[in-house]
């Protein structure tokens, strides 16, 4: 807004001493206040406005501004478009009160206008996810929950913060899963310039996981533990020696060619996994979830078992890397597990990374398995249904009979299959 001082004013200029005397007084700040929030609301100066139990200097004031008395009544009311005149007239302010009333608090934006900015500047702040979908469409739908669920806003707080912040985690997701694996702190130095990035608790390692657990299908859960196999599930080890995976009979270094002489079962680590991986020379590989199942081949048919890895629940990163080298170099892997939801969902998990068959673990076997009527009764469903993609049948097997059928019921077939295949 042009300000001038006195009478060689330009046109349109606000004559600033004048405005000062006439409408800049404490005593009128009431009106320059209310017609602001106007203004900032978008609404029209028109109108009256009112006000409660005036002093005696606020009528004065109005007085003077408008050259004449304004009422003696209990409250003091004006209507704004008198106001516009007076000054359009005077001019003091010849493009009217709008113009004043900028002029002495400064330019006002209307809250519609601040609002488009402001989501235009959070629109910007989520840009790199639309960046990261057009490489990994994998990651769409967890963009898609990033934005709804506002994530990402509250963490960074601000447009600016949350644009620095996605696009970090955006730089890491893009280039995971880490094969070979690789030490996180290590990932974290090299791709985001800082060892530390991806430290617990830190708003890109809070984000990164997310997207982590999307990109491989890792399951929910809390805790230190649970978030060092999130992350390894991705190829990115917090620690090489916590994650470890049971097998019997596997071959390929000299440890496991003697424990396989013996016919013992031995634990992998991560670090084993990762640094000496062994040696794949078996064409099928057998896969059971619980290590009753394994001490019992082991008890059963020693050096004579075919190679067997137990998961032991949720596909440790130990056991994701062991079973895709495995299937990497030829191995066909046969699984088998617990018929119950939870059984499924660890079915699910491994689908996702690796391929696998199934070893007795279809709806047939299911059905056959849960008509037996070997005792003990067989309990009852717990948990959320979920979904068998490598073979919808079973899923709806097993909510039509509602019954578990836990793998150690399954033993003695188990164990005929792995005598014959030896």
């Amino acid at each position: 807004m042009e300000l001038t001082d006195g009478a060689g004013a330009a046109s349109g200029a606000v004559d600033r001493p004048r405005l000062l005397r006439l409408l800049g007084t404490a005593d009128l700040a009431w009106l320059v206040e209310r017609t602001r929030r106007r203004l900032t609301a978008g609404q029209p100066l028109t109108g009256a406005v009112s006000l409660a139990d005036p002093t005696p200097a606020q009528r004065a004031a109005l007085e003077r501004l408008l050259a004449r008395v304004p009422g003696n009544g209990r409250s003091l009311t004006v209507r704004l478009e008198a106001v516009d005149a007076v000054l359009r007239r005077s001019g003091v302010s010849p493009n009217g009160l709008a113009a004043a009333v900028e002029a002495l608090t400064g330019p006002v934006t209307p809250l519609a206008r601040t609002r488009d900015e402001a989501e235009a500047a959070w629109k910007r702040a989520h840009a790199p996810l639309d960046e990261l979908v057009a490489s990994v469409p994998a990651l769409a739908r967890w963009a898609a929950r990033i934005r709804a669920d506002g994530l990402a806003r509250r963490l960074g707080r601000t447009p600016d913060a949350t644009l620095a912040l996605l696009t970090e985690v955006c730089t890491a997701l893009r280039v995971l899963p880490a094969v070979p694996a690789v030490s996180l702190p290590a990932f974290a130095a090299r791709v985001l310039g800082g060892a530390h990035a991806l430290d617990d608790g830190t708003p890109v390692a809070t984000l990164t996981l997310s997207g982590v657990r999307a990109l491989t299908g890792f399951r929910e859960g809390q805790g230190a533990e649970w978030r060092r196999e999130a992350w390894a599930s991705a190829g990115l080890l917090r620690d090489e020696l916590s994650s470890t995976v049971l097998t019997l009979n596997l071959r390929g270094t000299p440890a496991l060619d003697r424990l396989a002489e013996d016919g013992e079962p031995c634990v992998l680590t991560l670090r084993q996994l990762t640094r000496r991986p062994p040696t794949v020379t078996a064409t099928v590989v057998w896969i059971c979830e619980n290590p009753t199942v394994l001490a019992a081949a082991a008890d059963a048919l020693g050096s004579a078992c075919p190679p067997l890895v137990c998961l032991q629940g949720q596909p440790s990163a130990a056991a994701l890397t062991l079973l895709r080298r495995l299937h990497d170099h030829g191995a066909a892997l046969r699984y088998h597990g617990d018929f119950d939801w939870g059984g499924l969902r660890i079915a699910g998990v491994l689908h996702r990374h690796v391929p696998w068959r199934p070893w007795r673990y279809t709806a047939a076997d299911y059905r056959t398995a849960a008509l037996r009527g070997v005792a003990p009764p067989l309990s009852p469903l717990v948990g959320t249904p979920t979904k068998t993609p490598w073979e919808p049948a079973l899923a709806a097997a097993v909510a039509e009979l509602g019954v578990r059928v836990e793998e150690e019921r399954e033993l003695d077939l188990l164990l005929s299959d792995l005598a014959r295949s030896a």
